[in-house]
């Protein structure tokens, strides 16, 4: 397996993005093709000297800044990191590709150089939250501000698909995204979604609302990539005022100090589910290729998860259950 790494992506690159690829590497995720300048990536990995990983470069001499235009930095950026690596992964040189960059011209990138999966007219960015007995998919989560209600029945397709390979669920259970659980609830595009949704084969359970999310009522939510975006940016400035709420009681307090010693184990499962570099990454279902999106201010650990991410899509056949599933 060989994983493309956009080494110029993000607001960390490319230090934290080569040293998540190294832990990758370590942690037998396949071999890491680092994307983006040579000499810049030559001289950084000089620092850590990883004879013993299984790395290799690909030049790319120019980046997508985070602020450009995406479809206009796509076709104008011919060498930049993220055209170089979504043609990799075109030509099956690479099995898929991570990217910490420019979100949006990653997913222009993969539109114009990939394509869609036939059958579906929209792409969705994926989301796993946290809960109690396994993740949960939200999406879309920003490819699509504004939808049809055939677009979130292909993202609820996507979703089921996802989930049954990656995480071996048998008919996962579909919610709709709304402000009730009444059939009648939700604006227009909610309730004739609704409708469409109760007449497919999926395993349809009905409008969940947003507190219904994280409790695991539904194992795939779909909604617009609008209100979806809103929601994990919400949840992510949420758990680091928690995390950060929580370090700063601690230090203040040394009988705290000490109970949480003892209550390690339990602290640190509840951190991690806050932490939003332990998801990784959001996958881009619905293109034809592995693409797996990492938040713009993505560290080491990210980077890592995110490419273990990718590497999941890929040993379970995700891209291939889409292709034949989506009709």
């Amino acid at each position: 397996m060989r994983i493309a790494v956009d080494a110029m992506g993000g607001e960390h690159a490319p230090q934290e993005v080569v040293r998540g690829a190294m832990m990758a590497c370590r942690d037998h995720c396949g071999e890491i093709v680092l994307v983006g300048k040579e000499s810049t990536l030559r001289s950084e990995l000089a620092n850590y000297h990883p004879r013993d990983l299984d790395l290799s470069i690909v030049d790319a001499n120019e980046v997508v800044e985070l602020h450009e235009h995406p479809a206009q930095a796509v076709r104008q950026k011919q060498d930049s990191s993220i055209v170089v690596a979504m043609n990799l992964l075109k030509k099956g040189d690479v099995s898929a590709f991570v990217s910490a960059g420019n979100s949006g011209a990653v997913m222009a990138a993969a539109l114009l150089i990939l394509g869609s999966i036939e059958g579906i007219e929209r792409p969705a960015l994926g989301f796993l939250f946290s809960a109690p007995e396994h993740p949960v998919l939200l999406l879309d989560v920003g490819a699509n501000a504004d939808c049809k209600p055939s677009f979130l029945v292909q993202f609820a397709q996507m979703g089921s698909v996802y989930m049954e390979r990656v995480f071996a669920l048998e008919r996962p259970k579909i919610g709709l995204l709304s402000n009730g659980e009444e059939e009648n609830k939700g604006n227009q595009l909610v309730r004739e979604c609704h409708q469409l949704l109760k007449n497919t084969s999926l395993n349809f359970i009905g409008n969940v609302e947003g507190n219904d999310v994280v409790t695991g009522k539904a194992d795939v939510v779909v909604t617009d990539g609008f209100t979806g975006n809103v929601m994990i940016k919400e949840g992510e400035g949420l758990g680091e005022l928690v995390l950060h709420s929580l370090r700063r009681t601690l230090a203040g307090r040394p009988r705290l100090r000490i109970a949480a010693f003892f209550f390690g184990s339990a602290l640190r499962h509840a951190i991690k589910g806050l932490d939003y570099s332990e998801h990784g990454g959001a996958p881009l279902l619905g293109v034809n290729g592995n693409v797996i999106i990492a938040h713009g201010r993505s560290n080491a650990k990210a980077i890592r998860n995110a490419v273990f991410m990718a590497k999941q899509a890929v040993e379970q056949g995700v891209l291939e259950a889409l292709r034949t599933g989506i009709k």
